[in-house]
């Protein structure tokens, strides 16, 4: 027999946005065949895996997603944020990168149609 649960707590997913940003500029991903908000521009992110870090998450969806690697001293935490969704709730932390080695480009075509620089004061 097992025992109830002593707590109910909420078991959020969590998620890890990285704000790539060269001078005014911020690079984003116009999203295509992953189910969820196709056709809408995005930052560089995705869900933390288990026994993975925020931090671990952000730098290797910013490769996976944009072909550039970051060094974890040059993350900047700006937000950590709590929101629900239709059916599950979540956990998101967004950081700022102004440094990184490669050229970001669209490196997931199979799920991006493309990655575009965009200036943040439009």
């Amino acid at each position: 027999m097992t025992t109830p649960a002593k707590y109910d707590t909420a078991t959020p997913y969590l998620a890890s946005y990285v704000i790539l940003r060269n001078g005014n500029k911020i690079a984003m991903v116009l999203r295509s065949n992953t189910n969820w908000m196709d056709g809408h521009w995005g930052l560089l992110a995705g869900k933390v895996e288990k026994r993975e870090t925020f931090t671990a998450a952000a730098l290797r969806e910013a490769k996976e997603e944009g072909g550039v690697t970051i060094a974890p001293q040059d993350l900047q935490l700006k937000l950590i944020a709590q929101r629900h969704s239709d059916d599950s709730d979540w956990i998101d932390a967004l950081f700022e990168v102004t440094e990184w080695e490669g050229e970001a480009h669209n490196a997931e075509p199979h799920m991006h149609s493309e990655l575009k620089w965009f200036d943040i004061d439009t």
